[in-house]
This record gives structure tokens, sequence and C-alpha cells, in this order.
């Protein structure tokens, strides 16, 4: 007998509207979540613009730029030490909104300093929340989304950083007709409201309310984003998770006493220097600077900072997409050489007397560089560091080299001026073309592959690799 129609059609537009429904919910998360990554990058980017009008106002030296540029980065060290703990215990909804408050003040803070001293403060604490959501961003999106779209909704995260400077650059652009450079600093404020008010209509993760005992919270969230019928087995899977997670922890501390662990944790260390000492964020944060110094002027300067914004956000996309196919060691060391061939050719152009043609050549090579750089060592090393420690570790040696990458930024941004005004800029990038080269050594010799491996199969093969290079 035919079934009726009256009883039969309701299964059908009721699964079409959940996932409609389930696909709404994760759109609006990954836009809120987000601008987490995005006020990263602009805060990071957008003292790139502001420096040449700060240095006429405050009357800076080489000293007080690099001062004023690293204290965000020191703060963001802290920031990110502070952030992991803080989200386990405040929730990671709760302790983005925190992040978003401080990037609202800071912001605001930033924007309205009398002096150098009060600038460099609120700089620092502005670093705290740049800090915390590099950490607490990608733990919510990752812990939020279903298994079948974490990736790419994590992955998200990081386009929006470097799309967070881009954005910074066109804004600086558009306000140094004016000079407006507080305007550049003062207009974080906007994404900072946004998601503090956005975060208000989300939920947390259901893995933190698991940890907390709120099975039912977990349950709700998990049915706006898997079909109903998976939900329990969901929960059983997150609290299998839990406690395999709680004894890495207890034996987190003897781990590290192992050699070939205290190995791994040296090269993931190694690689967060690597990413930092060869010279992106001298260009991140100085690319005006640089292009001035071949006699281009200071408005000029910053509109032609444009392209490596554009080139940051395409190269990442690009090495998103190759990293899987080619491998993480091929990347690695493929972009080396072309930053390590970028940098030479840089360093030589600063030789040549200036002219809007050797204006051109600098800004081209800089994009070249930083090509190379973000399409292959940006994305090769975030990505190994995530997976390249064993499970009991893994969050400390990851937070371990992610405080080391902060505080190695914060050298290059605080030493990049000095160097300039001691040595030039052609032998200061000539520097950072021989940091390159024995980063290429570095990577040849200890960064491992992972690509291929579930991460479950990881353990064996890297120890396997550590000991085998130990002897």
């Amino acid at each position: 007998m035919a079934v009726p129609t009256s009883q039969a059609a309701p299964a059908g537009p009721s699964a079409a509207a959940r996932a409609r429904s389930a696909r709404r919910f994760l759109v609006g998360i990954a836009v809120v979540a987000a601008l987490g990554g995005a006020l990263f990058g602009y805060d990071t980017g957008v003292i790139s613009g502001a420096l040449p009008f700060m240095e006429d106002h405050f009357g800076l030296t080489s000293l007080g730029e690099g001062v004023i540029t690293s204290a965000l980065l020191i703060g963001a060290a802290f920031g990110s030490l502070i952030g992991g703990r803080m989200s386990d215990a405040l929730g990671r909804r709760n302790s983005l909104l925190w992040a978003g408050a401080v990037f609202l003040g800071g912001a605001l803070a930033v924007a309205l300093s009398p002096s150098v001293v009060a600038m460099t403060v609120a700089r620092f604490v502005l670093g705290l929340a740049v800090g915390s959501a590099s950490v607490i961003t990608p733990l919510y999106l990752s812990e939020i989304a279903p298994p079948h779209i974490r990736g790419r909704l994590v992955s998200f995260n990081s386009l929006m950083i470097v799309s967070g400077q881009l954005l910074a650059y066109l804004l600086n652009a558009v306000l140094a007709h004016w000079a407006a450079w507080r305007w550049m600093l003062g207009l974080a404020a906007l994404p900072a409201v946004a998601l503090s008010v956005g975060l208000l209509f989300l939920p947390d993760t259901p893995r933190w309310y698991i940890s907390k005992g709120r099975r039912d919270e977990a349950a709700r969230v998990l049915g706006r984003t898997l079909p109903a019928e998976d939900v329990p087995a969901e929960l059983a899977r997150i609290d299998h998770a839990r406690a395999l997670e709680d004894d890495a922890r207890r034996g987190a501390w003897q781990q590290l006493r192992t050699p070939w662990v205290r190995r791994l944790l040296l090269v993931g260390i190694g690689l967060a220097a690597v990413q930092q000492i060869t010279g992106v964020n001298a260009v991140v944060y100085f690319a005006p600077k640089i292009l001035a110094s071949t006699g281009l002027g200071t408005g000029a300067s910053i509109t032609a900072t444009i392209a490596v914004g554009v080139i940051s956000v395409v190269a990442t996309a690009v090495g998103m997409s190759l990293i899987d196919r080619v491998g993480r060691r091929p990347m690695l060391l493929t972009g080396l050489a072309g930053m390590t061939v970028s940098l030479a050719l840089l360093g030589a152009s600063f030789h040549l007397p200036h002219s809007p043609a050797v204006s051109a050549l600098v800004l081209g090579l800089m994009v070249l560089y930083m090509a190379f750089m973000q399409a292959t060592l940006n994305t090769g090393v975030w990505l190994l560091l995530a997976e390249m420690f064993p499970l009991q570790v893994r969050g400390l040696a990851m937070g371990a080299a992610v405080f080391v990458m902060w505080l190695v930024n914060f050298g290059v941004a605080l030493a990049f001026p000095l160097l300039l005004d001691a040595v030039g800029a052609g032998t200061t990038f000539w520097f950072f073309g021989a940091m390159c080269v024995l980063s290429w050594v570095f990577c040849r010799r200890y960064a491992p592959e992972t690509k291929g491996l579930a991460l479950e199969d990881l353990e064996y093969e890297l120890r396997k690799a550590a000991t085998s290079q130990g002897n």
C-alpha cells in the first residue's frame, strides 16, 4: 500500500531545513570567531602605516620605533601563555569575550595615547588580546565544528589573519592622505565591538560544556551542527577523547624526560624561531619605512604596501591548497630557497641609485619574498607544530613553541630599525638571507615529514626518526 502523502512529505523538508539551519549556524560561528583572527592581523599590520607619522609626532628614534612596535609582541607572548588556561577556566566563548573587550579598550587607548610611554603600555595591553586570540580562536573553531569541515573552518582563521593585515594596509593608504594615524589605530575598535556583540549570540563548545559536567548544553550545541541521530555518538566520542587527554596531561612532564620527545620539542622550538628569524615581520611592520628609504614619499610608500597584503592573502590560500599534496618538508625547503634568492636580490637593490624604478624593484622583490614566505614557511610551520608532538606533550610543547615564536618576533621588531640605521637596508636583508640559508640547513636536517600519516601513526614514525637522528 502506498504511504499517504500527508504522512510521507514532512521527513524530507525537515531534514533539509535542519541542514540549512546548521549551515547558517556554522557560517555565523566562522564569521564571528574569525573576527579574532582579523583583529590579530589588523593590529599587527596597522603599525606599518602609523609609524611614519608617529615618528614625526613623538620625535621617535629608531629605538623608540622598535619599542612601540615590539611592545604588542611581548604582550602577545604572555597573552598566548594565559589564553589556553583562561579558556579552560572561563570557557572558549567567555575568553574570546574577554579578548574582545581588551581589543576594544586597547585600540582606543593606543589611538588616544599622549606619549611614547602611554603608547608602549597600551600596545602591550593590546598584545595580551592578540596573543590570547591566537590561541583561543582556533581552539573554539576546532571544538565547535563538525569533524567533516573542521580543517576548513580552522584554516579560515589563518586566512582571516592575513586578510586583517590587508585591511590595515588599505585603510592606512586612505587615511595617510590626512596623516590620520590615530584613526588608523583606533578603527580596530569597530571589529572588536562586532566580535563582542556577535559572541553574545553564540554558545560555548560541546567539549568545554562536557568538561564542566553540562552535558545537556553540549547536546543542544551538537544538535545545531549534526543530525539528531549522530549526537549521542559524538557525545561519547568527546567523552572518550577527553579521558585520553586527561591521562596524557598527567604524564606530560614525565614524557619530556624521554630523549626523543625532548628532541622533538627542540625541533619544534627551532621551527618556530625559523619562521620569525627569516624576516617576515620586518616586512609586515616596516614595509613603508623600507620603501621610503629608496626615495619614495610617505603616502606612496604606504599605498604601495597594499601589494604586500594582497600577495599574503593569495599566497596563504595557495599554500593551504598545496600543503597536503606536496608535503611539509618540500614546501619548507622550496620556500626557504626562494626566500634566500629574494632577500639576496633585495639587499643588492638598495645599493642602486634612488629612482622610481628602484623603488618598484624593491617593492617587487618584497612581494616575491612574501609570496614564498606565506605560501610555504608560514603555512608549513603552523601545520607541523600542530601535528608533530605526541599526545602526551602536545599542549605543553605547542605552547612553548608559540611562546618562543612571539619572543623572536619581538626581537626582530625591536632590532630591525636599529639595524637599518647601523648597517643599512642592504646589509640587513642580506643578514636575513643568511638566516634563510641556516634555516634551510636546519629544516633539511631536522624538520619531520607528516604528510599522509594519521595522527595516531605519527608518534611511532616520529619516535623512530628522532631516535635515528640522535644516534
